[in-house]
């Protein structure tokens, strides 16, 4: 009976392992995305980490504690240098999924809180898609595609009023053009949207929303940028 708790407690300690080493390989991963859009993005991250670490240095050395001062100036320089490589990371996840079929809804699932998003609620051949997202701004319909996108978020926008009525429906499209949304800002865009729901009424809103689904659509495979952390698989 101790023997096999005893390797029941083995094999969950070794369960943890890949959690580690999932963490590694976000990092691996992020790194080898980096150096594949921007080359010369970690030697700008390790300049920044000697500037602040030199700078500090320089303070301490005037204030007659030079080593006191780099101690104190290494943890901000890994900080600076970190969030520094974050932003080159979210900037190469961007463009590794930009142009693919479903970018625009990878984007928009990526968003911790605040939002729930149903991918491709209305296709055409062409591969035109358009999105549903609920929050408390209302109902966002997101298209992206071709000109054709336009027609689709118009009869989702007629089923949502006749079976939703009453709740406020706002078109996104995604693009690169005049009156369109960049997928790099889209998260942004979307957080920006005045709120028109309360808590209440935002739960019953996706309470109906469950029983229109969608459908099923193949999302682009990479890093998926999410504020100011690394992107994950």
């Amino acid at each position: 009976m101790f023997g096999r708790k005893k390797k029941a407690e083995q094999e969950s300690v070794k369960g943890g392992e890949p959690q580690k080493q999932s963490q590694l390989s976000v990092l691996k991963d992020a790194y080898k995305l980096v150096k594949k859009d921007s080359p010369l993005a970690i030697l700008w991250c390790l300049l920044v980490f000697v500037l602040i670490l030199g700078f500090g240095v320089i303070i301490g050395n005037n204030l007659g504690h030079p080593i006191y001062a780099g101690f104190l100036s290494l943890p901000l320089g890994f900080l600076a240098a970190f969030f520094l490589f974050t932003r080159f990371a979210n900037t190469a996840a961007f463009a590794s999924i930009e142009g693919q079929l479903g970018a625009g809804a990878s984007v928009l699932m990526s968003i911790k809180r605040g939002f729930v998003t149903t991918p491709a609620v209305n296709v055409n051949r062409d591969q035109d898609m358009v999105h549903r997202v609920s929050g408390k701004s209302g109902i966002i319909l997101v298209g992206e595609g071709g000109f054709a996108v336009r027609t689709l978020i118009q009869d989702e926008r007629r089923k949502m009023e006749r079976f939703l009525s009453g709740v406020p429906v706002t078109e996104v499209l995604v693009g690169d053009g005049q009156g369109q949304v960049s997928i790099r800002k889209l998260q942004k865009h979307l957080k920006k949207l005045p709120k028109k729901l309360n808590t209440a009424q935002l739960r019953e809103v996706r309470a109906r929303l469950r029983s229109v689904g969608g459908l099923n659509i193949p999302m682009p495979k990479g890093p998926m940028p999410t504020s100011n952390r690394i992107p994950r698989r």
